[in-house]
C-alpha cells in the first residue's frame, strides 16, 4: 500500500514540475518555480517530499503585463505618456515615478474628466506640470497627440525645442502655458489655428522674430508673451483682441504705441509694455481704456507730455512711465485719480507739479526723482535739463493733450478745434 502511495506522489510531483515549463496561452514561459508551500507532505512510512509549484502567471500581451483601463481613450494615450517619460532627462522631484500602471488619472500632474463629445466617457483632460522642474529636449510627439486635452500648464520646467504645428489639431485646448522654459525659434504660428484657445502664456522663453498680427484678432482673455526676443513694430490692430491682460514687456518692440489700442476700451485691464524700444508720443486714446487697472510703459523711449485723458481712467491703480523722455507738467487731473496707489515718473524731464501731485509725492505715491522740477530734491542737473530742451520737440495733435474726454466735477478742458482732433482709431 505504501509503495502505491509513493508511486502516486512521484507522479504528482512530475506533473507539477513539468507544468512549470509549459508556455501559457500568451507566450510567456516560467522557468523558475517559486516555493509557495513550505515544509513537506507526509505520505506515511516516514517519507516527506518537498513540493514546489510555479507562480500564477498574469495575462500578458506582447511580453508586457496586460493593463486594464477605465476607458478606451485612456488606453490610447498610455503609450504616448510612456514614450514622453522615456525622453525626460531630469526629474529631481521624482514626478515620473508615479506614471506607472493603467490608472492614468492618478499620475501626478494628470487629470481626467468627461470629454465634451461624450459625457459618459473618461479622458485625459488636463495636464499641470507647473513647478515640476522636468527637463526634456522637446514636447513634440506628446501634447499634440492627446486629443481630449483642454488645459496644458508647464510653467517653470526645462522643456526646450519648438512647438509642433500639429498642436492646432487639439480642438478642446483653451489654456496653454509653457512659460519659463527654454523654447526657441519663431512664434509658434500653429497657435493661430487653435479654435478654443483663450489663454496663452509663452513668456520667459527665447522665441524670436515677429508676432503675427493675426494674434491680436483672436478671442483671447489673456496674452502673455513678455520676456522673449520678439522684435517688430507694435501692430496697428493691437486693440482688436478682447484681452483682459496684454503683456508684451521685456522684448524689443519699437515704434509708437498704436492709437488703435483704444479699441480694447471695454476689456483691457492690464497693459504691460515696459522695457522695450517704444518711441514717439503717448496717444491721447490711452484715456479710453476705462477698465485699465495697470498701465506700465516704463523704460522705453517715449516722449512728449502726459495726455490729460488719462484722468478718465478711474480704476487705475498703477501707472508707470519711468525711464522715458516725457516732459512738461505732471497733470493734476491724473494725480487726482482716487485709486492711484503707485505713480512712477522718475528719470524723465518733467518741469512742474501742482498741489495735488505734490500731495502724492509727500505720501510716497508719486515718484518724480531725476527730473527737472525746481525746488525738489534728487533732480537732474541744470546742464542736463538745458541740453535736453535745447532740441526742438513736438507731438502731433497737441490740442488733444489737454483735452479731457470724460466728465470730471473738478476739472474742465478747453473744447477741441477741428484741426486738433486726430482721425478716429475706431
Amino acid at each position: 500500500m505504501n509503495r502505491t502511495r509513493v508511486k502516486f506522489v512521484l507522479l504528482l510531483v512530475f506533473c507539477i514540475i513539468s507544468a512549470s515549463f509549459i508556455i501559457n496561452a500568451h507566450g510567456r514561459r516560467s522557468r523558475t518555480p517559486q516555493p509557495l508551500i513550505g515544509g513537506g507532505i507526509s505520505i506515511g512510512g516516514g517519507i516527506n517530499i518537498n513540493i514546489t509549484v510555479p507562480p500564477i502567471l498574469q495575462p500578458v500581451v506582447g511580453g508586457v503585463e496586460q493593463l486594464v483601463f477605465a476607458d478606451l481613450r485612456l488606453a490610447v494615450v498610455y503609450p504616448i505618456i510612456q514614450n514622453f517619460k522615456k525622453i525626460i532627462t531630469s526629474d529631481p522631484l521624482g514626478i515620473t515615478s508615479t506614471w506607472v500602471g493603467s490608472d492614468i488619472c492618478s499620475y501626478k500632474g494628470f487629470y481626467c474628466e468627461s470629454p465634451p463629445d461624450n459625457k459618459s466617457a473618461l479622458a485625459l483632460a488636463s495636464i499641470d506640470f507647473n513647478g515640476f522642474q522636468l527637463s526634456a529636449p522637446s514636447l513634440d510627439g506628446f501634447i499634440e497627440q492627446l486629443p481630449d486635452l483642454a488645459l496644458f500648464h508647464a510653467n517653470s520646467n526645462s522643456f526646450s525645442g519648438t512647438i509642433s504645428p500639429n498642436i492646432a489639431k487639439l480642438r478642446y485646448l483653451y489654456e496653454l502655458d509653457i512659460s519659463n522654459n527654454q523654447f526657441s525659434g519663431p512664434f509658434p504660428i500653429a497657435i493661430l489655428g487653435m479654435p478654443s484657445l483663450s489663454f496663452l502664456d509663452i513668456r520667459f522663453n527665447s522665441f524670436t522674430g515677429s508676432v503675427p498680427p493675426q494674434l491680436f484678432v483672436k478671442d483671447l482673455d489673456a496674452l502673455f508673451i513678455n520676456n522673449n526676443n520678439f522684435m517688430q513694430r507694435l501692430p496697428d490692430n493691437i486693440g482688436n483682441s478682447p484681452v483682459l491682460y496684454l503683456t508684451l514687456a521685456n522684448n524689443r518692440f519699437f515704434g509708437p504705441i498704436p492709437r488703435g489700442i483704444a479699441k480694447a476700451f471695454f476689456s483691457l485691464t492690464e497693459v504691460l509694455l515696459l522695457n522695450n524700444l517704444l518711441s514717439g508720443c503717448l496717444p491721447y486714446e490711452l484715456g479710453f481704456l476705462k477698465e485699465a487697472v495697470v498701465l506700465d510703459a516704463g523704460n522705453n523711449q517715449l516722449t512728449g507730455p502726459i495726455p490729460y485723458s488719462l484722468g478718465c481712467l478711474e480704476k487705475l491703480e498703477i501707472l508707470n512711465f519711468a525711464g522715458n523722455q516725457l516732459y512738461g507738467m505732471v497733470p493734476e487731473v491724473v494725480c487726482a485719480l482716487e485709486n492711484l496707489a503707485n505713480f512712477s515718473l522718475s528719470n524723465n524731464y518733467f518741469t512742474t507739479v501742482g498741489p495735488i501731485c505734490m500731495h502724492l509725492i509727500k505720501k510716497g505715491v508719486l515718484d518724480v526723482s531725476n527730473n527737472c522740477i525746481p525746488g525738489l530734491p534728487f533732480q537732474r542737473s541744470v546742464q542736463e535739463c538745458i541740453s535736453f530742451f535745447a532740441k526742438p520737440r513736438h507731438c502731433p495733435y497737441m490740442g488733444t493733450y489737454t483735452y479731457i474726454p470724460c466728465w470730471l466735477a473738478n476739472f474742465k478742458s478747453p473744447p477741441l478745434s477741428a484741426s486738433d482732433i486726430a482721425p478716429s482709431p475706431f
